[in-house]
C-alpha cells in the first residue's frame, strides 16, 4: 500500500471514530475486510442458490439495516476521505460457486467501507476512551461481527 493509501487509511479512521491506527493495523483491517465480504458472499452464494441462479445478485447480501446505515455514512465521509479507491482495490474474493454480477462487485467498494466505519465505531463502543487500537482490542471487534456476519 503507497504512502498516500495509509494516510488515507489513517485519516479515515480519525474522521470515523477518532482513533491512531497506523500501517501495523493495515494487516489487520485486510483481514478484516477479506473475512467479512467472504462471509456476506457466502451468505448470497446460499440465496442465490436457493432461488436457482448462477449469478450472485446485490439483493442476496445479507445487509442490514444497520449495515445499510453506515454504508450511508461511509459515503459522506469518504467525500472528504477518498479512501473509496483503495477499498476498490482491497474488494476481492476467493473463487464461489456462484459468481457475483458485475452490479454485485460495484458494490464492494461501499460495502466495505460501511463495513470499515462500523469497525471504527465498535472500537469506540467496547473501548469508549480508546485512542489507539492494539491487537486485542482488534480480536474482540472482529468476535463481535463474527457473531453477527
Amino acid at each position: 500500500m503507497t504512502v498516500m493509501s495509509i494516510a488515507r487509511f489513517e485519516r479515515f479512521f480519525r474522521t470515523a471514530a477518532g482513533l491512531n491506527v497506523d500501517k501495523n493495523d493495515l494487516k489487520r483491517y485486510s483481514d478484516f475486510v477479506d473475512a467479512k465480504l467472504y462471509d456476506l458472499l457466502t451468505v448470497a452464494q446460499a440465496t442465490a442458490k436457493a432461488n436457482d441462479r448462477d449469478i450472485i445478485r446485490t439483493c442476496d447480501l445479507p445487509i442490514t439495516k444497520g449495515l445499510q446505515e453506515s454504508i450511508h455514512r461511509f459515503r459522506a465521509i469518504d467525500e472528504e476521505v477518498e479512501l473509496k479507491p483503495i477499498l476498490e482495490q482491497l474488494a476481492t474474493h476467493p473463487p464461489l460457486d456462484r459468481t457475483p454480477d458485475q452490479d454485485t462487485e460495484a458494490s464492494y467498494p461501499d460495502i466495505i467501507g460501511g463495513l470499515s466505519l462500523a469497525l471504527a465505531q465498535s472500537f469506540k463502543i467496547l473501548q469508549p476512551d480508546l485512542k489507539n487500537p492494539q491487537t486485542q482490542h482488534w480480536d474482540e471487534a472482529r468476535a463481535v461481527f463474527d457473531l453477527l456476519l
